[in-house]
């Protein structure tokens, strides 16, 4: 095969270039043929796993006529392992039979994608579950992420799936939106690096992964799942845009999948400014687009900018949404009679169908010997390579957000004799799992059948750490206290017993994911209010008067407003955070407090102090802040990047660059020096500022990171290679820009660990004195003094070509 590119029309815009095997097949198909390589079908039709989906699906045919639904072909096969338990290795033997009856009853050949869910792992039964993308930021370790995707890979890789449905690069806004837990981070730069490190690694094992969702859908008004989005352009340029950017021009990410929102009224589905200009002419992407499920059918139902489904097709099928999945609702009938009818150029249906072919060959599926292999029947989804890779990022993410000396139990003078483990999520396998596990998305519709591996719950968890942690096992006393968002105190007396009669009391609280309604975060399941669910405070609070030391464990998927556990007056010994862990997060916690682990996670989005202050974010120019001029307060209750370890770190020697062009790169060193007696990892976080910008700018924003082991006495040098791209943003014209001026930049424990000066009462220079303004509130944390770098030269305009990505060097000292 000519591995030269053809150009087959012009009459669109973006057309793609392609192979001589392409355009030949294309060649010969007929309009119903094209149609259907731009469109699902999902085989197995029950429970509910997307918005309105037994409303919207009812139309589809049945799974018993599949020849007549395949006669013209087929695009993708939807979620064939993952909308229902099915066993891997029967499944594998009917896709294999199943792929090559199309290649020999279909006209064409040719067999259809395969994509799944694979968020937390490959959602399917039996399959690994790793920790949530919201974990994922917290471990701050994009090489670990890297190497679970990898793994993730292989394993679809060997049951015939061509592409994942991940990551989600939705940067976090407001976390009382339930898909929170599906994020990676409230910072740009974390989110494309951590998702980017997850593109990597699954398409170097094979599977296509598909960045969603473009864009903007973390912006919903209040948190709304859906909700409009009324973000300006330039929130959307340097806020949203950036790690899709970075996944694509860096990451080489093959696929693309929309948002469901309108922005400033205009639904992402049908927007060519997004996916044709910005997208494709301006970023170069050459992959393909595929609906969000049923996002085409809802520019007719939902935003109601469509008379019909032939409409909504046209309208998606212009602004460059090539495939409409789950099914064929509207890119079948529908646009047929629309182009039949002239009201459609059917250069729209070749450019999306030349993409769709692009994309199969090369995957390989246009090759002779697709499919003709034997398939799989030696099937392990959850290897024990998976549950260690799991594990260690489980470990990873687990965030110290207090302690006042009781953890490590493994540090105390004598051990435990008795551990009381309580909690609604202390003995729950469900409650370590996000939304988008196979757990909580698809078996909660089957009580009946097991999980399928192994996922040992916290109190289990603590049933192995002792031996880990040098300790002789204690006596564990177990009580529920209560459920997770339940008003019945009931079991609070035997909780507080069980405290009352225990040397230290674990009280394991948080959320249970779920879909649209059935759980405390995750899709559909958006909050009025940042309190822990239910009567969880209550019982917390209950256990602490005991005069127990209690170790507060949230296993969450979003961050609650616990400013009460972590600063008042009846907050508990220790607070541990552990967003949605995965298949060894019970191990891990249970680790981290006996000591067996020290923890060195940091917050990926800031731990809110009040529903009220929402949405915030710590990219937050002087106005966003607390101040004078407003009597609210919307300081966090601990910052982006914060998390405590059982050791100590200190920060020495800074060096940065004195001048820079605008257009190069800048290094900045620091000695990280282990002070404690223990060994332990530091996250080493470089932050900048613009000191005068032609627009309101951040006080503070990471450039970069770094995790360092270290042993008790060690140091190690640590040097940044600094584009001055990381301190570019979208100017009065909306160009995207590197200025001259001074910008500073100093090493910071966590984003609000080094001071600019300028304190609440100084922020109006005296002007206004507000009687009832916010005091300052120290968080422990470390900073270098604050550095400056002068960027010199012309204005840069940034291209597709400038780096992106901050280089580390982490030499011994």
């Amino acid at each position: 095969m000519t591995k030269e590119k053809y150009p087959v029309v012009d009459a669109v815009p973006a057309m793609p270039r392609v192979s001589e095997r392409v355009r030949a097949l294309h060649a010969q198909m007929t309009l119903d043929e094209k149609l259907a390589q731009l469109v699902g079908y999902w085989l197995d039709q029950n429970g509910t796993v997307a918005p309105m989906q037994s409303e919207m699906a009812a139309g589809q045919q049945a799974s018993t006529e599949l020849d007549a639904v395949t006669r013209d072909g087929l695009g993708h096969y939807t979620r064939v392992y993952g909308t229902r338990p099915v066993d891997p290795a029967e499944r594998a033997a009917w896709l294999w039979a199943e792929q090559r009856r199309l290649k020999r009853e279909t006209r064409l050949g040719i067999p259809a994608l395969v994509h799944e869910e694979c968020l937390t792992g490959l959602a399917a039964w039996q399959a690994a579950t790793y920790p949530t993308p919201l974990a994922w930021g917290a471990s701050f370790d994009p090489d670990l992420v890297h190497e679970a995707a990898a793994a993730i890979g292989e394993s679809m890789r060997q049951l015939g799936i061509h592409q994942g449905l991940a990551p989600v690069l939705d940067v976090i806004r407001d976390p009382r939106w339930g898909r929170v837990d599906e994020c990676i981070g409230e910072d740009p730069y974390l989110v494309g690096t951590i998702g980017t490190a997850y593109v990597r690694g699954l398409q170097e094992s094979g599977v296509h992964a598909t960045l969603k969702h473009f864009v903007g859908y973390s912006g919903s008004k209040s948190g709304r799942n859906h909700a409009p989005v009324s973000a300006g352009p330039r929130e959307i340029a340097d806020v949203y845009l950036p790690p899709f950017e970075m996944a694509i021009l860096e990451g080489g990410a093959r696929s693309v999948m929309n948002a469901y929102v309108d922005i400033d009224g205009v639904p992402m589905a049908s927007s060519v400014e997004y996916f044709t200009s910005i997208l494709r002419e301006r970023w170069g992407f050459d992959g393909v687009v595929v609906a969000d499920y049923f996002a085409v059918a809802f520019l007719h139902v939902m935003h109601s900018i469509a008379a019909d489904r032939g409409e909504a097709a046209a309208l998606a099928l212009e602004a460059g949404i090539d495939i409409e999945l789950p099914t064929g609702d509207a890119y079948l009938a529908p646009l047929a009679e629309r182009v039949r009818s002239g009201a459609l150029d059917e250069g729209f249906v070749d450019r999306a169908v030349l993409r769709a072919l692009a994309q199969k060959e090369e995957l390989g599926l246009l090759d002779p010997d697709a499919f003709e292999d034997e398939p799989p029947t030696d099937i392990d989804l959850d290897s024990p390579h998976q549950q260690a890779l799991a594990r260690r990022l489980a470990e990873e993410s687990v965030v110290l957000l207090t302690n006042d000396g009781v953890l490590p139990l493994n540090g105390w003078p004598q051990a435990p004799a008795r551990v009381a483990v309580v909690g609604p999520n202390a003995d729950r396998a469900e409650a370590l799992m996000g939304c988008y596990s196979f757990a909580n998305h698809v078996l909660a519709h089957h009580p009946e059948l097991p999980l399928g591996f192994e996922i040992p719950s916290v109190l289990e968890g603590f049933e192995q750490a002792f031996a880990g942690a040098r300790l002789d096992r204690p006596e564990l006393v177990f009580a529920e206290g209560c459920t997770v968002d339940g008003t019945d105190t009931s079991g609070f007396a035997e909780a507080v017993a069980a405290a009352e009669g225990a040397d230290v009391a674990v009280v394991v609280v948080g959320d249970q994911a779920g879909l649209f309604g059935r759980g405390t975060v995750g899709e559909g399941n958006d909050v009025e209010s940042l309190e822990l669910p239910g009567v969880q405070r209550a019982l917390v609070e209950a256990l602490v008067a005991t005069g127990t030391p209690v170790v507060m464990v949230m296993l969450t998927g979003r961050p609650y407003a616990v400013g009460w556990a972590l600063d008042g007056d009846t907050r508990p010994a220790a607070v541990l955070q552990a967003f949605f862990p995965g298949e060894g997060g019970g191990l891990a916690v249970a680790d981290v407090v006996t000591g067996a682990v020290n923890p060195s996670g940091r917050l990926p989005v800031s731990m809110p102090r009040s529903t009220g202050a929402q949405p915030y974010s710590y990219l937050h120019p002087i106005l966003g802040g607390p101040s004078d001029v407003t009597s609210t307060d919307s300081t966090p209750a601990r910052p982006f990047g914060f998390g405590l370890s059982y050791t100590t770190f200190g920060y020495s020697d800074l060096t940065v660059d004195p001048t820079v062009c605008s257009s190069g790169t800048f290094t900045a060193a620091v000695t990280v020096t282990n002070t404690g007696s223990v060994a332990g990892t530091d996250v080493v976080q470089l932050y900048g500022h613009d000191v005068r910008g032609s627009i309101a700018r951040p006080v503070a924003a990471l450039l970069g990171y770094a995790r360092v082991e270290l042993e008790p006495g060690a140091s190690s040098r640590v040097t940044f290679a600094v584009p001055t791209m990381r301190f570019a943003f979208s100017d009065r014209r909306m160009v995207r820009i590197v200025e001259p001026g001074d910008v500073e930049v100093w090493i910071g424990s966590h984003a609000a660990a080094s001071r600019s000066g300028t304190g609440i009462k100084e922020s109006t220079g005296g002007v206004i004195s507000n009687g009832r303004a916010t005091e300052n509130r120290e968080i422990p944390g470390t900073a270098t003094p604050r550095a400056s770098v002068e960027i010199t030269g012309d204005v840069h305009e940034v291209t597709t070509t400038d780096p992106r990505t901050v280089e580390v060097k982490v030499v011994a000292a």
